[in-house]
């Protein structure tokens, strides 16, 4: 499973897949019952799917030009930049590669899927494993691209400064310590065996990698496209089909709404440059619950965690799993103390 997914997160441009399934017959439902609803339905009965619409419409609207960005340069990266660009880290003292790792991740726009592969890269190239990690996490939630997507999805309201620095700042520790956590281990230690060899297509025709660029970019879309399609149902279905006095009740209860958001990001496995869009749409949920979701989605969810098991040893998706879920309970607890 895990490599399915990272072919199709690279070039392989395929929709297939229980996920690309659902995206597609969710499109297929809501067509439908918009057409009927249209043809025989009568005005006043239908304001709920009205309703959906709208809010189903706005969300997906806003969120496409960032996952197409997010597409363009991710395949950037992964075609052009050399790994060699991160040879520096690996030269500067221990103490400090974790978090120039981490910064690192501001200036290379991937989405969390293409991390992943990204890191596997460096650690066969010699970074070591903590920085590698750092990094992989570091980058789909300290880019330049999810920061000016969380930036237009919060623009106006009261929580902005919250969200935007509070995402950038406990990102930015989650990833640094998940990196300290996991980065005991050699490379050779680290990574699961018989994992393929990223160098293979090192060196390829310009022909070629203007193809596979091309490529990158249909596949990354359409990979991150059918997750939004998915998140986004599901959140216009929460505004819309759920009483507002359940949510209400969920969403005031500190521990609980956190804790809900953060299992929520873990299911939806939205692209990072996108869930702002779906997050910011929970209205009824404090800035600590959005701030939980928004850590969670980048660095563990469902995809991730298929990708974690096939690509690295045993024990490593649990390590990653318990650190990075623990240090964001405790961080958004804390924003939920001194922000409400």
């Amino acid at each position: 499973m895990a490599e399915d997914l990272t072919r199709t997160s690279h070039g392989g441009g395929r929709a297939s897949g229980p996920v690309g399934t659902a995206a597609f017959v969710i499109i297929g439902v809501l067509l439908l019952v918009l057409g009927s609803a249209l043809r025989f339905g009568q005005p006043e009965r239908i304001a709920w799917l009205q309703n959906f619409f709208v809010v189903f419409g706005a969300i997906l609207l806003e969120a496409i030009p960032f996952v197409l960005i997010g597409a363009v340069a991710s395949a950037i990266i992964e075609v052009f930049v050399p790994p060699g660009a991160f040879e520096k880290i690996g030269r500067l003292p221990t103490v400090l590669q974790l978090p120039c790792a981490a910064a690192a991740g501001m200036a290379f726009p991937i989405c969390e899927c293409g991390s992943v592969p990204v890191a596997r890269r460096l650690l066969r190239r010699g970074l070591a494993p903590g920085a590698a990690v750092t990094f992989m996490l570091a980058a789909p939630i300290l880019n330049p691209v999810v920061i000016a997507s969380t930036v237009v999805a919060y623009h106006g309201r009261p929580d902005f400064w919250v969200i935007v620095l509070g995402r950038f700042a406990l990102g930015f520790v989650v990833a640094v310590a998940v990196g300290w956590v996991t980065g005991a281990q050699r490379p050779d230690e680290i990574l699961r065996k018989g994992t393929v060899d990223p160098d293979a297509d090192d060196h390829t025709p310009e022909e070629s990698r203007r193809s596979r660029f091309a490529g990158h970019i249909a596949g990354d879309f359409i990979f991150m496209g059918r997750f939004l399609v998915v998140g986004v149902a599901v959140a216009a279905a929460v505004q819309t089909l759920i009483p507002q006095t359940v949510v209400s009740k969920v969403a005031g209860l500190p521990i609980l709404s956190i804790l809900v958001m953060m299992i929520l990001a873990f299911v939806l496995s939205l692209c990072s440059e996108s869930d702002a869009f779906v997050a910011a749409s929970f209205t009824q949920f404090g800035p600590a619950a959005q701030l939980a979701f928004l850590v969670t989605g980048p660095m563990i969810d469902i995809k991730l965690s298929a990708l974690y098991a096939g690509t690295y040893s045993k024990g490593f998706l649990r390590a990653t799993l318990i650190t990075a879920s623990v240090i964001i309970l405790a961080g958004t607890l804390w924003v939920a103390v001194i922000w409400g």
